[in-house]
């Protein structure tokens, strides 16, 4: 199992709902914390909790619709002497829903795919290469299973992209320590997936982490965070390991 203690995770999104558990979880495993919301203020109690794991914490901030704003907090982590290991690429914007979905305007594709697509992978561009340097990391990038709902196109198409490239990705980084995976949280009630969603935010843990913990040099893999739920960590990365690989060497 992957060791994260004394390790630095970026965690977008991390002010609330899971990007604010998942980030909890990892600090609780020893991991120092970067974490990222539109204000940095909005991480205040999380950063907080953190510390008092005895872990290390501070917060970021970007809009993740602004590409400038996206590269300057990646400038500022490096600023900061931050050696980012782990990457969980939480965030996202789930936009409006169109039961008249030949109404859809274009500006929900134009906003979702810079959050849901473009603002995660300026980010994998940005540390993977520093990852590869130092021989590890991790990066854990968050798609979604809605499929066959045009009322969701722009939202569902951008996760659909981002599951893409992150396995294209992957193709060179499988066998290696530096591992890119994706996970599904499933459908929970958070501010993204609403009141009516079946599934309390904590049931997506450990799932959504379990891409952080694998060790054996497997990338490309979607994890569905609800096939995990419950179980402990030890357990989960033991069936996560036995997901088949994608590619074919």
């Amino acid at each position: 199992m992957f060791d994260v203690n004394g390790r630095w995770a970026l965690v977008t999104g991390a002010s609330r709902g899971i990007g604010y558990l998942a980030a909890l979880y990892l600090a609780e495993n020893g991991c120092n914390i970067v974490a990222h919301a539109r204000k940095k203020e909005n991480c205040e109690k999380l950063v907080e909790e953190a510390k008092k794991l005895g872990v290390e914490a501070y917060a970021v901030e970007a809009e993740l619709s602004d590409m400038d704003e996206v590269r300057e907090m990646c400038k500022e982590i490096d600023a900061n002497g931050t050696p980012i290991d782990i990457v969980l690429n939480n965030a996202g914007l789930q936009i409006a829903y169109h039961n008249d979905y030949f109404d859809t305007p274009a500006y929900d594709y134009d906003i979702s795919f810079k959050v849901n697509t473009t603002a995660p992978m300026m980010i994998c561009y940005h540390f993977l290469p520093l990852m590869i340097e130092r021989g590890y990391g991790r990066i854990v990038n968050t798609t979604s299973g809605i499929d066959l709902e045009p009322e969701q196109a722009g939202y569902s198409a951008a996760k659909a992209a981002l599951s893409k490239v992150t396995r294209d990705l992957g193709r060179d980084l499988d066998g290696t320590d530096v591992v890119i995976s994706l996970t599904d949280p499933g459908w929970c009630k958070t501010d993204l997936g609403g009141p009516n969603a079946p599934n309390e935010p904590e049931s997506a843990l450990p799932g959504v982490v379990i891409g952080v913990f694998v060790d054996d040099k497997k990338s490309g893999r979607l994890f569905a965070a609800q096939d995990y739920t419950g179980m402990s960590l030890k357990d989960a990365v033991k069936k996560a390991e036995k997901v088949k690989g994608v590619y074919k060497k």
